[in-house]
């Protein structure tokens, strides 16, 4: 699925460009000062589909599942649904080579809506009801991980036929990961237990482990420890039960900057990293080289996506203080740039509140002094875990052409009834 069936404005423009550590790689500014995304000037989505609005960049999302498919190239690349479900997402990621990982019944229905082929997602047990890990098994969906011993004998009870699963663990990798909070069974006693109730289990199939060690991780070498750990414990089970586990799903958390200097996973290194650990530990346990799973969500959309809002007004106050009100009631606003026009005086450092104008959501945001009501805000490095606002729409742009993926939800006054 690809934008070429639906045109919107384009016009020709300068070769400047923004900061690729934050925008998507193709993002400019054209002749008129606007800035330019697929090709479509982010002042035209706005005007054509109102704000606020998300616009995801095609392109970006198809060369950043391009880049970890060349940098891991040994590797299975599993996209995080979570991170944005969208169909039409799931069918470029799916198109440059991407397995997909569904964490709820929402997820799962959206991917195989979209034609994902079940043997390439990963669903996660964790808090499905029985209906959602039947229909799983049924549709024969590629591996199930599962985190608790009820996990393992709710899908033994429903499993009809023979059913892949990954185990999830906790290496005991806690320090320097932000927001991380490490869950599954604790290496040792408690993993090994949990094997032997899978390998019990007779349409069970238990084919390796899997870990997430938490979100914005910067340093590689936390994933090393982790193999070397999960490795060993594969052996053990090698030992234990004559069982030879050949997947180790490493899960995601790779960091993204959101704003310029911010630290981010360097892939190259993650990869080098992960290549040294799997030797060492392989050939200190006497282990088969197991397959590698990543699942990048943030890292494959967040750069992709730009949102949009319109100010409504903008208030100075007693000792120079700004507070600009935008269209919306939430927002992530790591940083905001104006869209209509190539701003280039003097800033000032503003807060930004919702349209009520009495919840803030961001502070010490650096904004063009001259700023009016009616120009248009745009937030970079936000196509990731932004889904969650029900007001917002997806707009895709890719090469001049330009489509609504979702439609935004309609205020309370808006569905009543003329």
């Amino acid at each position: 699925m690809t934008l070429v069936d639906f045109f919107g404005p384009t016009r020709s423009g300068t070769a400047a460009r923004l900061d690729s550590a934050v925008w998507p790689a193709g993002a400019r500014y054209d002749a008129e000062g606007r800035i330019v995304l697929g090709g479509v000037a982010l002042s035209d989505v706005a005007e054509a589909f109102g704000t606020p609005a998300r616009v995801l960049d095609e392109r970006e999302v198809r060369q950043r599942c391009r880049a970890y498919r060349r940098t891991f190239a040994e590797a299975e690349i599993a996209y995080a649904a979570m991170a944005l479900p969208v169909a039409a997402v799931a069918s470029w990621i799916t198109d440059e080579g991407l397995s997909v990982v569904a964490r709820s019944s929402g997820e799962l229905t959206a991917m195989l809506d979209a034609g994902v082929d079940p043997k390439r997602i990963i669903l996660h047990a964790k808090d499905l009801p029985r209906e959602t890990l039947a229909n799983a098994v049924a549709r024969q969906v590629g591996r199930i991980v599962v985190g608790s011993p009820a996990e393992i004998d709710l899908l033994a009870a429903v499993a009809t036929r023979p059913q892949r699963v990954l185990l999830r663990v906790s290496p005991g990798i806690e320090h320097d990961l932000p927001h991380g909070v490490p869950v599954g069974f604790p290496l040792g006693d408690a993993t090994a237990t949990a094997i032997a109730r899978v390998l019990g289990a007779p349409m069970l199939e238990l084919t390796g482990l899997h870990c997430h060690l938490g979100s914005q991780i910067y340093n590689p070498d936390h994933y090393g420890e982790a193999i070397r750990r999960m490795v060993a414990e594969m052996a053990q089970a090698r030992h234990d039960h004559d069982c030879l586990l050949t997947d180790l799903d490493l899960g995601g958390g790779h960091a993204i900057a959101y704003r310029t200097g911010d630290a981010e996973m360097n892939l190259a290194e993650l990869s080098a990293i992960i290549e040294d650990a799997l030797d060492a530990a392989c050939a200190r346990q006497h282990f088969p080289r197991p397959r590698v799973v990543l699942e990048p969500g943030r890292g494959i959309v967040a750069r992709a996506g730009v949102t949009l809002y319109r100010v409504l007004s903008v208030k100075h106050g007693d000792g120079g203080s700004v507070c600009v009100v935008i269209d919306s009631a939430t927002g992530t606003f790591a940083g905001a740039v104006v869209a209509n026009r190539r701003a280039g005086g003097p800033l000032v450092t503003a807060t930004v509140a919702g349209r009520a104008g009495d919840v803030i959501l961001a502070t010490d945001v650096r904004l063009p002094a001259d700023l009016r009501p009616g120009e248009l805000l745009a937030v970079p490095c936000s196509g990731a875990y932004q889904h969650a606002s029900p007001r917002t729409r997806v707009i895709a742009v890719r090469e001049g052409h330009y489509a609504q993926l979702v439609r935004r939800e309609p205020d309370l006054l808006d569905r009543d009834a003329s």
